[in-house]
């Protein structure tokens, strides 16, 4: 680990033997990551040299294609208007837990030299270490940089210092170069509407700059073994929700009886609205399995009630959030474990594709959603984390799930290996739904209630308001009204229909 102090813009010591020449703070960690590449590279303001928490470093940093940083303070880089821009849920940061983004901080942080290395010829320097730190980690992380806000780089989080919030007219170029055209003016749009600002001089300036991006598999290199121990018992629940899908679930069970690493326990909740209906899951006791089955037949419907019942049981070390319409090779349990103890994390969506769909995401990234059905989760984890019955039997309950471990400091990572075949069964499942009591309302509310709901929890206004934009321009050519006025006044009462029934939901959880 090689310490790098800065300020005022310029790096101004090393924690290593070598003299280090008064360079800007980007060039001073291309040099010394060309001349230690094996090293963890962690910079800190001056300012705060006597907050750094080097104990934690190791920790932190437990495998290469680890980057964190932090900022105490309130104020960011980047201002919140990047949300009109991006609607992922790396922007709203919980800065209390290790939250996963790409919104690094030049205050502290830390990065493997090999990333630098790698990424060198294609990284652009600059004066603004801020700025390069951004561009750095927007760019790679869609390449398998795992990127962090991490409070526990300080010991304190008491600091003087504060951020630079950046200029639009910076606003605008990192847009510009880091997301599809359309967003600048997107950006503009929405900075007119919502804020009843007009900086056009910032806008045209902007459109002069090219996009960055990196070469395909430029990080590939970078071998990953953490180490970070997570896995000590390595035992697994599986919990799967049912309803009317007899034959499916059965082949789940077959699957998962032919694995090479078992299961211990697979806990099967069984749905029927019918009051005097009984159980059609006579195999669960007329064949005999390698592992205990627990099994609870209920008249209530809904996949979130299901799957909390099911958690309660839960007893192993990890716990496998599954489907009862997908089927998986003999060795899915075993690859699964190896991958966990690869990258050291608690909570991973594993890669579902349907017959013949082609896997689009080949690398191990940071999950901007969670697969109620597809995912394996280390059991301490779920410590007052639900299936929020404000969600049943609407649209979200898994986003949302996936976002209560975020806030508890648990990324969320998507293994591209091994795949889960997913049948989307014809019968049963979802498909069996009540009435909504929105869907009563004249007037019909845009988006759907449980969609509002989950953006009003975790994203910002900035981030609700691009979506509203978004909405209204998606949803203009799939509707029948085209008087554009008339659209925009009935789009609008959709909308406060969709908040209204959003707080009710709210409410009632």
């Amino acid at each position: 680990m090689i310490l790098i102090f800065h300020q005022n813009g310029n790096a101004e010591g090393l924690s290593c033997n070598k003299k280090l020449e008064r360079q800007s703070i980007a060039d001073a960690l291309l040099t010394v990551a060309n001349q230690h590449p094996d090293e963890f590279l962690v910079w800190c303001h001056a300012g705060l040299k006597k907050y750094l928490n080097i104990s934690a470093i190791e920790t932190i940093f437990h495998h290469r294609k680890i980057m964190a940083s932090f900022n105490p303070g309130e104020t960011d880089f980047l201002p919140d208007a990047i949300g009109y821009v991006e609607d992922s849920p790396f922007i709203k940061i919980n800065k209390n837990v290790r939250y996963p983004t790409w919104r690094m901080s030049s205050l502290v942080g830390g990065v493997h030299a090999s990333v630098l290395v790698a990424l060198e010829s294609e990284l652009v320097l600059g004066r603004n270490f801020d700025y390069f730190l951004h561009s750095l980690s927007k760019i790679a992380m869609a390449q398998g940089l795992l990127c962090y806000s991490e409070p526990k780089l300080l010991i304190k989080n008491r600091s003087n210092q504060v951020v630079k919030q950046t200029s639009t007219e910076q606003l605008f170029r990192f847009v510009k170069q880091h997301y599809k055209p359309r967003w600048v003016f997107l950006l503009l749009f929405n900075l007119m509407l919502y804020e009843r600002r007009f900086p056009f001089a910032a806008f045209f300036s902007a459109l002069f700059y090219r996009k960055r991006k990196l070469t395909p598999n430029i990080l590939d290199g970078i071998s990953v073994q953490s180490s970070s121990k997570v896995v000590h018992r390595k035992t697994i629940d599986v919990v799967i929700p049912t309803i009317g899908r007899e034959k499916y679930l059965y082949d789940v069970l077959k699957d998962l009886a032919a694995q090479t690493h078992l299961p211990e326990k697979v806990i099967i909740v069984e749905q029927n609205p019918e009051p005097e209906s009984t159980s059609e899951l006579d195999f669960l006791v007329s064949e005999s399995w390698p592992f205990q089955i627990k099994h609870h037949f209920i008249h209530q419907t809904g996949a979130c009630n299901a799957r909390n019942l099911a958690l309660k049981e839960v007893t192993s070390e990890w716990v496998f959030l599954a489907d009862d319409d997908i089927r998986f090779g003999p060795d899915f349990i075993r690859d699964v474990f190896l991958q966990i103890s690869k990258y050291g994390q608690e909570v991973f969506t594993i890669n579902c594709l349907q017959k013949n769909e082609q896997a689009i995401i080949k690398k191990h990234i940071q999950w901007q959603t969670f697969g109620s059905g597809c995912s394996v989760v280390k059991s301490s984890c779920l410590e007052d984390v639900f299936f929020s019955k404000s969600f049943e039997h609407g649209y979200g309950e898994d986003t949302d799930f996936g976002m209560q471990l975020r806030n508890k400091g648990f990324d969320v990572i998507f293994l591209p290996k091994p795949e889960i075949l997913h049948l989307k069964a014809p019968v049963g499942g979802c498909r069996i739904k009540p009435v909504l009591p929105w869907q009563q309302e004249t007037i019909p509310p845009k988006p759907s209630p449980t969609v509002m709901l989950f953006r009003l929890l975790y994203y910002s206004t900035s981030q609700l308001n691009g979506y509203k934009t978004m909405l209204f321009f998606k949803f203009y050519k799939l509707q029948k009204i085209k008087n554009p006025i008339r659209y925009f006044l009935n789009f609008q009462k959709s909308w406060l229909q969709s908040l209204n029934w959003a707080k009710k939901l709210s409410g009632e959880n």
